[in-house]
């Protein structure tokens, strides 16, 4: 009789513990997404009750900042599904849209944020997404360090990335400030961006110069990203005050002074580079003509030079400006370089082609690349690329 009721005992608690264990790991286990050897992919959500299941991918077309969906088909016991065409090598961000409401793939635990969007992403292997994953090279470090910032009145946040060995040896480095766009922060290159990955494979390759790469907030209302400041848990917002204003140019020497009094680095303008997106660029543009002989390189990426800073003209860093560019062309530099989409928001494109009629008329050398593709991480993951493979050399 005892016996029995143990072996009671023990079933109960095997059926308890499989539907808990069920209920913890989402229960049934669908694949979602496969990737298969040919390069499609195929997504799939369970979602029974659903009317109408649609899937958005950064690989369909988009119109300016809209991207499109497509409609997946419903199978077996409400599970529905989608399969791709054939995928470049890349990463891609997507997201499901069941009876009009936007959420996650359930069966995929990889996210990335970008501004107050949370979306699961792929990587598609067998060319430059082979960039964007880990491989089993050397890696750099990660950090994030708090700075003071006299010109703003903060302990402000900043991400710093290490090369391999860094930790090791006594040598100094040259550094890349790189930073984001509008809405984003300190983390957005380490997400989307993917910059550490980018940097560890191609200084694995011998393609890239080991450097420092510091990635900056450019919102100078905050002290850091959202959820990782003194401001706690709030929503990321896509327009903050102070982006774009001058303050950021103005105030860029305190993290320049910081990596240079905590970091071993080649403190002299030959090493340094600066570069950015959209905004980022925008601000790369009036910090390298504010400081002209500080930085041999810059990289523009899809730059926003649309925005006026002519509005500000209380702004140091927006005063005389056609006379800090001819100062820093007058000073002399490396490589200044502009990247854009051939099919970039109009009002951006229109700009970047302006700007570079100044530069011509000024007679000041830089670099261009239009690529296909519009104001997009494919896009800037590619331009970093680019531009860390030229730094330094």
């Amino acid at each position: 009789m005892k016996k029995y009721f143990l072996l009671i005992l023990f079933v109960a608690f095997m059926t308890d513990s499989t539907q808990a264990q069920q209920s913890l790991f989402g229960g049934s286990q669908i694949t979602s997404p496969e990737i298969h050897n040919n390069n499609t992919v195929t997504f799939r959500v369970l979602a029974p009750k659903a009317n109408e299941v649609k899937i958005s991918g950064e690989w369909m077309p988009s119109q300016g900042f809209v991207r499109s969906a497509e409609s997946m088909i419903k199978g077996d016991s409400g599970l529905w599904y989608y399969t791709t065409p054939v995928l470049q090598s890349d990463l891609f961000t997507y997201s499901f849209i069941v009876d009009e409401v936007r959420c996650n793939d359930p069966n995929n635990a990889f996210v990335v944020r970008d501004v107050a969007n949370v979306l699961n992403f792929i990587i598609i292997k067998g060319g430059k997404g082979d960039l964007y994953k880990v491989n089993n090279v050397a890696h750099g470090t990660v950090t994030r360090r708090w700075y003071n910032s006299p010109g703003n009145g903060k302990i402000r946040r900043v991400t710093i990335y290490t090369p391999p060995e860094y930790e090791s040896n006594t040598q100094k480095y040259p550094v890349l400030y790189l930073m984001h766009g509008i809405g984003g922060d300190e983390e957005a290159w380490m997400g989307l961006g993917r910059a550490s990955q980018i940097l560890d494979n191609l200084i694995a390759q011998g393609k890239a110069v080991p450097m420092i790469l510091v990635m900056t907030n450019g919102n100078v209302s905050q002290d850091a990203a959202p959820g990782e400041a003194s401001e706690g848990f709030i929503k990321p917002t896509f327009m903050l005050p102070q982006t774009m204003d001058g303050k950021f140019e103005e105030t860029f020497i305190d993290i320049l002074k910081f990596v240079e009094s905590n970091y071993r680095v080649k403190a002299t303008k030959e090493n340094r580079a600066i570069a950015g997106l959209s905004m980022g660029g925008y601000h790369t543009s009036y910090i390298s003509r504010y400081f002209p002989n500080t930085f041999d390189y810059m990289g523009l990426f899809s730059p926003a030079l649309n925005n006026k800073p002519e509005q500000y003209p209380s702004a140091p860093a927006y005063q005389n400006l056609d006379e800090k560019l001819k100062k820093q062309m007058a000073n002399g530099f490396k490589w200044y370089w502009i990247a854009i989409g051939k099919n970039d928001v109009p009002i951006l494109y229109n700009a970047v082609q302006d700007y570079r009629k100044k530069l011509d008329s000024m007679g000041m050398k830089y670099g261009y690349l239009e690529t296909e593709g519009g104001h997009t991480w494919t896009n800037w993951r590619t331009y970093l690329t680019e531009f860390a493979q030229k730094l330094f050399k």
